[in-house]
């Protein structure tokens, strides 16, 4: 009745849950420094409905899922959940808590989540919940809201936009056993084997980066120029010769055997007759298997008759052209384990069997066995399922049986002639009984093949009395060995024996990661990565980077493309020759997935003024800080965050830098703030401009020492002292490579060998000389890129008779800022082309030039002296064309290439091309 009651009342209105956005964020983001999910939720009139005013909602939900109980939430202890509940909570933060618990019920165990309400829209929250697997946390995500929503009157059940997710499609979306399968699906589709996950799990406990290469095993371990890599048990300290001799197990037998020790006798034979001749010789029973086989395939042991012999013949031919006839020697069969010459640990390996109760059938018992939630398919869990195939029913024919027979009461019958793991098989921890003599022959057997991680096969029938008393020895060394049976054996202490592999490919005092510079910031980013670059490299580091025009390495181009986000980061990070990344880190790439890595050593904020607001929920500019921000909250324990003192923005952003503020500043000397002299007085590192001629002097604070790094005149740059924003953006780079330790020989150097041509830094005040008339090319898109700029122009005005300006800026923009763009152009320039971007970015063409045209006319800039061209190209060759001799052009473009070959393909006529003139709309 009640609910009847709560559907009648909420008359006509949006109904239901909406899908809005989703972002997956891989690294350090707005909300955390953790991998989350985030689902924008709009509830729409169930904003009205919280918790406590839903009929039954709370205990229909904890019936379904009883693990909710035992949530903390802001209350940090089991049942808080439900008390928020019970008070009265929005559904966005129940869905939140679902999508954390259905992940758990899937096996990945997450706790963290948050959902915040998005400022100035009623309804519409922020939903963000920690994740494991990419794609079961994206599920569960979906599952949790369609979940939550049947349970909710049918009017307001209904779910929109969930295309925006992985919608899986279930009978029921509220049977949580089918929710749970679906998840572990997934799970399963991308899940690492028991030995890889091991290996990065010791890695990501040793603070080691971890990067997938493919969609396999194929790993990364660390960054650049120090990380190794891994394909299962394979390193990339594995010699590859000792792979092929592991594979050739005649080779290995011989070469063990030339070293002295235990190894039975064998021959490799091409044709069932000569396995039959070479069986006799070496008296039975014999093991027949490939000569390159693995995992048990083709191997049949304990044979004795000429028949069975040459059926093993056949079987083994089936995975090799070769074949291999040995003793079978005496002994249970063990498995070895040796990472870096040293043993780790031993297993003793059993055959897949069953044990008879008297009453159920063979197969009936593997059904059994294969119920064990320790048992998947393959290599996914620590054992294996075991199959009926043909080599087990010749084995059960060999023994009288069919997998229909009923053994006896605790017989217990063999069902794989290996005790591979693969088949089925169970092992046993023997490493605290292995006998020291049988370690050694061990360890020299994985020095004889060479390799660094390597499984024994070891025959013997106490382990732990020498193999040369009690008979055995070795029957086969392994390349790429599983840890399963290490890790998790049946019965026996488990070991970490992915631990020393780790040691071994990192030893204790080595780094694993580059230094990393990570520098955002409204303008000058793209310039101060160049100038970092150039000093690093001649510091003599390998240096990778990301910039707006592209990834780079050494300063050579590598692709084109814009690079500023987190996916580019990624791939300066997994370039083997790179020994420093200094990554372009926009705000659009952290809006939408977060960093493209866990942590800097350099984070640098240059400025934060305002541009891109309106644009993703950033409506402020002191949310745009918020953005910009976490690049310094990301910065490791002992690295350091480089601010500048002279915008307010990075003040806000310094409350949550980590590591040691690094402050920079044009206000030195006398002009030098209080709270700058308290720091410098406290020992805190600066990097100031002191005032002199020609923009005066770059000076470093460290430690309680004044040093001069470089006149502001010797960085052509700053084109003798008057660009100030370069000045800036010098200052940057000293602040940050003076904090990483580079010398300050390789700073003046760097600094003294970057210009403003285009080929060091394209689209960055790039200045060219040609037909009596100087072109400016620069990158400034926004207001304060444009003011920056201008007092450029306005020191360079005297030397020229007019200034012409190509001015555009993106459409996605606010009204105001476009319009601001337009007054501010109308008091630099003598004429302005207003141009607009190739996409309009969501405004039809014109609008962009007209609301910049109303700023000028805003201004006072006369009508004839305002010309608008959408196109960028005819906008170009237009502002050449009306150019004379003694004019500075400036021209600020998005195709920064195509403009800069127009330039200097430039030849001017007779006489300047008359230009239409139109009136602009106000």
């Amino acid at each position: 009745m009640k609910r009847a009651v709560f559907v009648r009342s909420r008359g006509v209105g949006a109904r239901g849950i909406k899908v809005t956005e989703r972002s997956v964020y891989r690294g350090p983001h707005l909300y955390s420094t953790r991998p989350m999910i985030r689902i924008q939720l709009d509830l729409r009139d169930l904003e009205q409905w919280p918790t406590d005013r839903l009929p039954h909602f709370t205990d229909q939900l904890l019936a379904l899922l009883p693990g909710l109980a035992t949530h903390g939430c802001s209350y940090r202890q089991p049942g808080g959940l439900l008390r928020r509940m019970r008070q009265g909570t929005w559904l966005g933060h129940v869905i939140e808590h679902v999508a954390l618990e259905l992940q758990t019920l899937a096996g990945l165990k997450v706790t963290r989540g948050k959902t915040r309400s998005v400022k100035g829209r009623p309804g519409v929250y922020n939903m963000l919940y920690a994740y494991r697997d990419e794609q079961a946390g994206l599920a569960a995500g979906a599952h949790a809201i369609r979940l939550v929503a049947a349970l909710l009157p049918s009017p307001l059940g209904k779910v929109d936009g969930l295309e925006l997710l992985d919608t899986p499609a279930l009978d029921d979306v509220r049977d949580v056993g089918a929710i749970a399968a679906d998840l572990k699906a997934r799970l399963r589709a991308g899940a690492l084997g028991p030995t890889t996950r091991a290996l990065v799990e010791a890695a990501e406990r040793r603070g080691i980066p971890v990067m997938r290469l493919n969609e396999q095993s194929l790993i990364q371990l660390g960054h650049g120029s120090r990380q190794k890599r891994i394909r299962a048990s394979i390193t990339g300290d594995t010699s590859q010769i000792a792979v092929d001799i592991a594979g050739d197990k005649s080779l290995t037998k011989r070469l063990l055997a030339e070293a002295g020790l235990p190894v039975p006798r064998g021959v490799v034979v091409r044709s069932e007759d000569e396995a039959v001749r070479e069986g006799r010789r070496l008296g039975v029973p014999v093991v027949v298997k490939p000569l390159d086989g693995n995992h048990g395939r083709g191997v049949t042991t304990g044979l004795f008759a000429e028949d069975a012999l040459r059926q093993a013949f056949q079987l083994a031919a089936r995975h090799s052209r070769r074949v291999i006839v040995e003793q079978q020697v005496p002994g249970n069969d063990h498995r070895i384990l040796v990472i870096g010459g040293k043993m780790v640990a031993v297993a003793e390996r059993l055959p897949a069997q069953v044990v008879g109760d008297g009453f159920h059938s063979i197969r009936q018992l593997i059904e059994f066995l294969n119920d064990d939630p320790r048992r998947g398919d393959g290599h996914e869990n620590m054992l294996t399922r075991i199959a009926i195939d043909g080599a087990m029913l010749a084995l059960l024919a060999k023994q009288g049986r069919t997998p229909d027979t009923v053994p006896m009461a605790a017989e217990r019958v063999v069902l794989r002639d290996t005790a591979n793991l693969s088949t089925g098989g169970t092992a046993v921890d023997r490493t605290d009984v292995i006998h020291p003599a049988n370690i050694a022959i061990a360890e020299q057997a994985a020095a004889v093949v060479g390799l660094d991680v390597c499984g024994i096969d070891f025959l013997s029938p106490d382990i732990s009395r020498p193999v040369r008393e009690t008979g055995g020895g070795i029957v086969e060394v392994n390349a790429a060995p599983g840890f399963r049976m290490h890790l998790e054996p049946s019965s026996g202490t488990p070991r970490d024996v992915a631990g020393p592999v780790i040691e071994a490919l990192f030893p204790r005092g080595s780094r694993s990661r580059v230094p990393i510079f990570a520098i955002t910031g409204t303008n000058g980013k793209s310039t101060t990565v160049r100038m970092v670059a150039r000093i690093l490299c001649k510091d003599g580091r390998n240096v990778g980077m990301t910039t707006t025009s592209g990834i780079y390495f050494n300063g050579h181009l590598m692709m084109a493309a814009d690079a500023s986000g987190p996916k580019s980061a990624r791939a300066v990070l997994r370039n083997p020759k790179v020994d420093v990344a200094v990554l372009e880190t926009a705000r659009g790439g952290i809006l939408r997935e977060g960093l493209g890595f866990d942590g800097a050593d350099i984070g640098a904020v240059l400025n934060v003024t305002a541009d891109h607001l309106g644009l993703k929920g950033i409506d402020t500019v002191e949310e745009l800080a918020d953005v910009k921000g976490v690049v310094v909250e990301s910065v490791a324990r002992r690295g350091h965050s480089i601010l500048n003192a002279d915008d307010p923005m990075c003040w806000r952003i310094a409350r949550h830098a980590r590591g040691r503020l690094v402050w920079f500043s044009l206000s030195g000397g006398a002009d030098m703030s209080e709270a700058m002299r308290r720091h410098i007085a406290d020992g805190g590192m600066a990097v100031l401009r002191e005032p002199g001629a020609d923009g005066g002097t770059i000076v470093l604070h460290r430690a309680g020492e004044r040093i001069m790094v470089i006149a502001a005149a010797e960085i052509p740059a700053t084109l003798g002292g008057i660009a100030e924003f370069n000045l800036a953006n010098a200052l940057a780079a000293v602040a940050m490579c003076a904090a990483e330790g580079v010398s300050l020989a390789s700073i003046r150097e760097g600094l003294r060998d970057f210009t403003t041509s285009f080929e060091d830094s394209p689209g960055r005040l790039n200045v060219h000389d040609a037909h009596g008339r100087r072109f400016i090319l620069d990158y400034a898109h926004n207001p304060a890129g444009l003011s920056a700029l201008g007092q450029v122009i306005e020191r360079l005005r005297g030397r020229h008779k007019r200034v012409i300006g190509m001015v555009s800026i993106p459409g996605d923009r606010r009204d105001e800022d476009i319009v601001e763009m337009g007054q501010l152009a109308a008091g630099i320039f003598d004429e302005i082309i207003f141009r607009e971007a190739p996409d309009g970015r969501g405004r039809p063409p014109g609008e962009t030039n007209g609301l910049m045209s109303q700023g000028a006319m805003l201004s006072g800039m006369a009508t004839e002296r305002v010309h608008r061209i959408v196109d960028e190209l005819e906008a170009v060759t237009t502002t050449l064309a009306m150019s004379e001799a003694g004019d500075l052009l400036v021209l600020m473009p998005t195709s920064v290439e195509a403009v800069w070959q127009q330039i200097l393909a430039f030849a001017p006529g007779p006489a300047p091309v008359p230009v239409a003139r139109r009136r602009a709309h106000v």
